[in-house]
């Protein structure tokens, strides 16, 4: 097993301020392409610049998008975040479909939060004093001396008599009845 995990940043999962449950304000600040002009490694990248980044700005109004070409270097998108973070993704020989697909994947994520090491799978602002739940919070006293297993406790809660169960109860109900009239004939005599 791999200790790789160890050296990410760890935290809890969270909506930065809470985002969504008003307005949704998307994460990414701006992102720039860098690209070289005449690299044969920047082809997908030169493509996805004349075929869908108007497109792109157009749709998504709220992201400042920069150009950036640089000379006999390898292609780069960097996304930067409200909070401050920044993905760096290199393009290297990657086709326009690849390009779109992270860029979309940089406009939809808030930061590096897929490089973040959870602590726990749920997080509350507010924790209760009164500690957590568990299912054995609000069991009856007599559960507890209880051996196991046990058919009475393995039974459900909410489930209907069944037609055997009722001829046996009316049987009893029956057979006590007839028990009680020999006795108070017995009584009577």
């Amino acid at each position: 097993m791999s200790n790789s995990h160890l050296f990410l940043k760890s935290g809890f999962p969270r909506a930065p301020l809470q985002n969504g449950l008003g307005r949704y304000v998307c994460q990414l600040q701006r992102i720039t392409l860098k690209f070289c002009k005449n690299n044969g490694s920047s082809k997908g990248m030169r493509d996805f610049i004349e075929n869908h980044l108007v497109n792109f700005a157009k749709e998504n109004p709220g992201i400042v998008v920069y150009v950036k070409p640089r000379r006999h270097r390898t292609p780069v998108l960097v996304g930067e975040y409200l909070n401050g973070d920044r993905e760096w993704l290199s393009c290297r020989n990657s086709t326009q479909e690849e390009i779109t697909k992270w860029v979309d994947l940089l406009r939809t994520q808030n930061g590096s939060s897929s490089s973040l090491r959870l602590r726990k799978m749920w997080h509350t602002d507010v924790p209760s004093i009164q500690g957590p739940w568990t299912p054995f919070l609000l069991r009856s006293p007599e559960a507890h001396g209880q051996e196991y297993p046990s058919v009475e406790a393995s039974k459900p809660l909410d489930a209907p008599q069944t037609a055997t169960e009722k001829l046996i109860e009316l049987f009893r109900q029956q057979k006590q009845l007839g028990d009680e009239d020999v006795l108070s004939q017995k009584r009577a005599e």
